[in-house]
């Protein structure tokens, strides 16, 4: 794997929620993701168990080269944790499409 980027990797948690500027942080637990030959957009919402429409709050679009370096700091960040805490149990809520 290449070495990930200390764009978040290495700073903690409590840095990024001690309020600092004028950051919001939005629950997401719906994510769409799309391509083109130019760019990624990932679409960040909610997903209610009672049947509602997923409500799309956030959007970002980046470069291709942007959303690797994305995809490794997460996957990173995904490997701290589990080391820490334990095996993330995933949920089957997925449907196919």
């Amino acid at each position: 794997m290449a070495e990930v980027s200390p764009l978040m990797a290495d700073k903690s948690f409590e840095n990024h929620a001690s309020g600092q500027g004028d950051r919001e942080g939005k629950y997401a637990n719906y994510f769409q993701v799309g391509h083109n030959a130019y760019e990624f957009v990932v679409d960040f919402g909610q997903m209610y168990s009672d049947g509602q429409q997923e409500q799309i709050h956030t959007r970002i679009v980046t470069s291709p080269s942007y959303a690797k370096e994305f995809l490794e700091v997460l996957e990173h960040s995904v490997e701290q944790f589990e080391e820490k805490f334990g095996p993330i149990q995933r949920k089957e809520t997925r449907t196919s499409d």
